[in-house]
């Protein structure tokens, strides 16, 4: 069976902890889409990591991870994350790299930051990954497939005919130094010799996998609203981050997506530039930041403070249907146990009329966030892990998100540890 784990927001949702304790049912865990620009922060017996390339379940030993087609492979930046986790005492993870995922080149990256820097006070808060260069390459046909490292002919001919192309761009509009297409090809070279004994036809393998009936889990990075079609665009991610999207970027059927898993923040939180809501600000949201997550709201790849806001039930049920949710796992829950007072946004106040449904950009840029305040508990809830056990006032919180989501809340977390959380019965 096939599930897919994916954010309904912004992402930052708590994605890899829900990831890697769904992997003990896992056999398979691919990730489908993005690159290291975006990390899941993960605690479990080994210590606490914050991974970016690989998928959540690499710390078990029953587990294949996969890095699927759909992927911005940056090789050097995989294994040095694989050696950063066996270092400390992981057993070593069995990866595999589809044959068809495309490379992230070092030019990449370069021209993330030349862009951004460009642009200056009108920038995308681009994490500087390389992320929107390696994705505009490959959907302008001019990307370095990993199945083409295998032919040197081949790739000197297209590095020379890439490098021409960018030198361009390089000397005339960013004033910067050429890429040196030599330097560039023996590079690759030893792109080629790290990742050969990975590399696998992973739609074949998938196929395999499915006729034997393995269980197989899909992970995106970041969330609904950061999608090029469905997202707040033109702040967000440059590959889709919804679960329909795991079909091509790991090469499976679509109707194989049984389960779809959105995970959502009891609160909300966003790292980057884009329309934001329910966001807040000041005291009260440096203290919900500083409580948040576990050690604070913090980007786990740039470090960068994140904005935060109160639950947004417009945003996060247009998510859930964008991802075709079957079910929600609501995380952090237990940070919220000092507060009073909870506001939960159920309506957006556009030029007058209030509306429920998410809207486009421009006019997501006039909302005003209609709010219903429920209670607080006002008191710890880490440890709980009966349902019927949390404070009242936390179930109908729990139950009132339910019914403006319309899609069951079957987990929730209420610690930062792989075991600290509640299933429901649904």
């Amino acid at each position: 069976m096939v599930k897919a784990i994916v954010g309904a927001n912004w992402g930052d949702e708590g994605k890899g902890k829900i990831t890697d304790m769904l992997g003990q049912e896992a056999d398979i865990i691919v990730r489908y889409q993005g690159g290291s620009n975006a990390g899941h922060t993960i605690i479990n017996k080994y210590g606490k990591f914050a991974l970016h390339l690989l998928p959540s379940g690499v710390f078990y030993d029953h587990t294949t991870s996969i890095i699927g087609n759909g992927v911005a492979l940056n090789i050097p930046y995989l294994f040095q994350e694989i050696k950063s986790i066996v270092d400390r005492g992981v057993p070593a993870p069995k990866i595999l790299v589809s044959d068809r995922a495309q490379i992230m080149m070092p030019y990449h990256i370069l021209f993330d930051q030349y862009e951004e820097e460009r642009l200056g006070g009108k920038s995308f808060g681009s994490t500087k990954s390389g992320i929107a260069p390696f994705y505009s390459d490959k959907y302008a046909k001019i990307g370095f497939q990993v199945s083409e490292l295998f032919d040197e002919e081949v790739l000197k001919e297209k590095v020379n005919h890439v490098c021409e192309m960018k030198n361009i761009l390089l000397e005339h509009m960013y004033h910067k130094p050429k890429i040196d297409s030599v330097e560039l090809f023996n590079t690759l070279l030893k792109y080629r010799d790290m990742v050969k004994p990975y590399v696998c036809d992973v739609a074949a393998y998938l196929h395999q996998a499915l006729q034997e009936d393995k269980n197989i889990l899909l992970e995106g990075q970041l969330g609904a609203l950061k999608d090029p079609d469905f997202g707040i665009y033109p702040m967000v991610t440059s590959s889709s981050t919804l679960a329909s999207y795991g079909a091509i970027g790991a090469g499976i059927p679509a109707y194989e997506i049984k389960k779809v898993v959105a995970v959502a923040k009891a609160y909300s939180s966003a790292v980057g530039a884009g329309e934001f809501v329910s966001e807040i600000f000041g005291e009260e949201a440096d203290e919900l930041r500083k409580r948040g997550g576990d050690g604070g709201e913090f980007g786990a790849t740039t470090g960068r403070p994140r904005r935060m806001g109160w639950f947004d039930a417009v945003a996060t049920r247009y998510g859930c249907r964008m991802q075709g949710a079957t079910e929600v796992a609501l995380t952090v829950l237990d940070v919220l146990g000092y507060l009073k007072e909870l506001p939960i946004c159920v309506g957006y106040e556009i030029d007058g009329v209030i509306t429920k449904d998410f809207p486009t950009t421009v006019k997501l840029a006039k909302a005003k966030p209609v709010y219903e305040i429920l209670p607080g508990w006002m008191e710890e809830i880490r440890g709980i892990t009966k349902y019927e056990e949390l404070p009242k006032n936390c179930r109908k919180y729990i139950e009132f998100i339910e019914k403006e989501l319309e899609v069951p809340i079957t987990m929730i977390s209420n610690g930062p540890g792989r075991e600290e959380i509640i299933f429901r019965n649904k």
